[in-house]
């Protein structure tokens, strides 16, 4: 079995487990900067499987590769940087469609192919208008955010809009990232369909716990305010710190990578892979807090990423009729990123760095008008327009 990016936080944790499952498993990964800066990650990486470092884009390495496998996880991707536009096409896109023309080329009996894609696939998701019914609204305008205008509007009537869980159904994407990821997928679903490869594609959701590099700059809430609160410092909470966000726990993702590769009814199908509750910035951040028994809470500055998406929450219910379910909560998640963190030399930059980073690339900006500050720690700020189950504020 071959596993793209398997040194990685995902790739890692997988090739753990499908070696307890008496897999033989090959190990293909660049060691790239920012995740990889200092090379190969020798705690974790188990001599039990077969290393290559080496690029995705390798045609002779690739194809040398899948000659010796019968299934691949091809979880190499890039993910940080929002201005690196054609960088996420190549390595997301290019990659992928190359593991297929390399599988057809070479006559090869792959039994499954497990593609990973990202909740960025669906944009802002779906709402719903009371007048208008289901509503998949685009990017949010920067003069509005550059207001303070967090919250998305009918793009019929102008009028609220409630979140809705959103299936897989829905492909909306409205960054570089996850056009990427939304191309990745069709590409390989698509292909596998016509060249009789059974090919899964994952849409995680923001997955959380330990093994997540702390040198990127963008991705990752836990790693951002683990970092924080371990350095004695608050972290700031985007837009009004009421964005709602939906993490899963590595472990249940690695579960759904091997119900995805077991199950004949995974073939030729797009799943979400998420947390199954709506948890807004805001108490992810306490959670964080509260593990590390500061007084600090998050604070809102009227900062914003451009290219965020306001609310976001998968409906993994397709998943679970494969007996999947996520059975691990944020806390558990935090508690264990916290764990890998402690004793970790080399930290006291990490935050100074991304943010100068961020802002150099102009991914982080400030508006004009900060709402929502009040009570900065408790449930003050915008109140999210609906949830999954048709109201009220979301929970952690």
């Amino acid at each position: 079995m071959l596993v793209t990016g398997g040194a990685g936080f995902i790739g890692s944790h997988t090739t753990d487990r499908l070696l307890e499952l008496g897999h033989q498993v090959t190990v293909l990964d660049a060691l790239t900067a920012p995740v990889h800066r200092n090379g190969r990650p020798p705690e974790y990486l188990s001599g039990a499987a077969d290393f290559y470092q080496g690029d995705v884009g390798n045609r002779d390495l690739l194809t040398n590769l899948l000659r010796r496998v019968d299934a691949v996880y091809h979880l190499a991707a890039y993910q940080d940087y929002l201005p690196d536009f054609s960088r996420f096409s190549q390595v997301n896109v290019v990659s992928t469609a190359l593991i297929f023309e390399i599988a057809v080329a070479e006559r090869l009996d792959l039994a499954r192919v497990v593609v990973a894609s990202s909740q960025a696939a669906m944009g802002e998701g779906l709402y719903r208008c009371r007048e208008h019914g289901e509503q998949t609204p685009g990017m949010r305008a920067e003069s509005a955010l550059a207001r303070g205008d967090w919250d998305l509007t009918c793009p019929v009537c102008a009028g609220p809009l409630e979140m809705q869980a959103t299936p897989e159904r829905i492909s909306n994407p409205q960054n570089a990232y996850g056009m990427s990821k939304y191309g990745q997928e069709m590409v390989a679903v698509n292909l596998g369909r016509r060249y009789g490869i059974p090919t899964v594609a994952m849409r995680y959701s923001i997955v959380q716990g330990p093994r997540q590099s702390v040198y990127n700059a963008y991705s990752g809430a836990c790693r951002i305010f683990c970092l924080h609160y371990l350095l004695g410092q608050a972290p700031t909470l985007y837009e009004d710190g009421e964005m709602v966000r939906d993490f899963v726990n590595i472990d249940d993702v690695v579960d759904a990578n091997v119900a995805a590769l077991e199950d004949e009814g995974a073939a030729g199908r797009v799943f979400n892979v998420g947390g199954g509750a709506a948890v807004t910035t805001r108490e992810f951040a306490e959670v964080v807090r509260r593990h590390y028994g500061s007084d600090q809470p998050g604070r809102v500055t009227g900062e914003y990423r451009f290219g965020d998406t306001r609310h976001i929450l998968s409906d993994v219910s397709a998943l679970k009729e494969l007996g999947w379910a996520p059975r691990r909560g944020p806390a558990e998640s935090v508690a264990s990123y916290a764990s890998w963190l402690e004793g970790m030399e080399g930290l006291d930059g990490v935050l100074a760095e991304a943010n100068a980073k961020m802002r150099q690339l102009g991914v982080v900006r400030r508006s004009a008008d900060v709402r929502g500050t009040a009570g900065e720690g408790g449930a003050g700020g915008t109140a999210v327009r609906g949830t999954a189950g048709g109201g009220g504020k979301a929970s952690a």
